[in-house]
């Protein structure tokens, strides 16, 4: 799911191409991505676009009017610019935004259709649709231990639940984690207020860090691959290769669709965190420390 370094990464794309622009037509190939009917959505054409911004992980194309149509890309929704009135692709395309210099293509790969598109008139309108996380490149200090203090929840829930913080999913919420030297099954209402100025500050380190390297990658051209999984990300997606901080083996919990990937050295004083399944199933052969898991792996190759 494109989180809050990739919409950025979008929206810096989007800005030299359709900023001041009039979107001349709009194009919907699958009438399920339309998420409201009032204003009906033909009301976007002929509008021009005024204002490009981030609300959690949708992206706002803010149009004169006071309308305000917001993509929420879930997570196999991406955006493709094309050339003007260039055709949907196959069974993926979802919807075209028309402008004078090339079409804004919305796509989702899969058979599942989860992507949104929202057109909503007026700031109230708009904000209905935040999920009420505080945004983390923003919050002040007292603000942020307020918002992961409200429930107790596990680090890596908290940081993913969009009505805490925004913006963050399953792979920055791993980065930011090992940055914070923090284990992902700590409990926010156990947490000092030192471990959570830490992670306030991992927090706008790494996500400041990767938005301005997809940025300077990415140059001038239109995102064409946006990815939970980059080269140089220190744990998420790395299972077994070595932390670049202590070298020992990145280690995994998976969960329903998910995984969180961690490092026990930096962030959980050498413990193994239990794999709901698999520590279950092994019971009293769950290796309890890094040393133990890596005697396991050495002994089965």
């Amino acid at each position: 799911m494109p989180e809050l370094p990739d919409v950025e990464l979008y929206l810096a794309a989007l800005r030299p191409r359709i900023a001041a622009e009039t979107l001349e037509g709009l194009r919907i190939a699958s009438p399920f991505v339309v998420r409201t009917v009032e204003p009906p959505i033909t009301t976007a054409v002929g509008r021009r676009v005024v204002r490009l911004s981030r609300l959690g992980k949708r992206i706002v194309i803010g149009l004169d009017s006071d309308l305000h149509l917001a993509i929420h890309l879930m997570v196999a929704g991406r955006l493709r610019w094309r050339p003007p009135r260039a055709a949907l692709p196959g069974s993926i395309g979802l919807a075209a935004f028309d402008f004078p210099a090339g079409s804004l293509l919305l796509t989702e790969a899969g058979t599942k259709r989860r992507a949104a598109l929202h057109l909503v008139r007026g700031a109230a309108a708009l904000a209905a649709l935040d999920r009420g996380g505080l945004d983390p490149l923003r919050a002040s200090a007292p603000a942020f231990r307020a918002a992961l203090r409200r429930e107790n929840h596990t680090l890596k829930r908290a940081l993913t639940d969009q009505r805490i913080v925004s913006g963050i999913g399953n792979a920055y919420s791993d980065e930011i984690l090992h940055a914070a030297r923090l284990s992902p099954l700590a409990l926010t209402a156990a947490l000092s207020d030192a471990e959570l100025d830490r992670l306030r500050t991992a927090t706008r380190a790494t996500l400041a860090t990767w938005i301005d390297r997809l940025q300077r990658e990415q140059g001038a051209e239109f995102p064409a691959t946006v990815t939970a999984f980059r080269d140089g990300m220190a744990v998420h997606g790395r299972y077994r290769q070595p932390c670049p901080t202590c070298a020992s083996p990145v280690l995994r919990i998976r969960y329903a669709e998910n995984e969180v990937n961690y490092c026990a050295a930096c962030q959980t004083g050498g413990r193994v965190l239990a794999d709901r399944a698999l520590s279950r199933l092994l019971k009293a052969d769950w290796p309890r420390s890094l040393a133990d898991w890596e005697a396991q792996v050495g002994g089965t190759g």
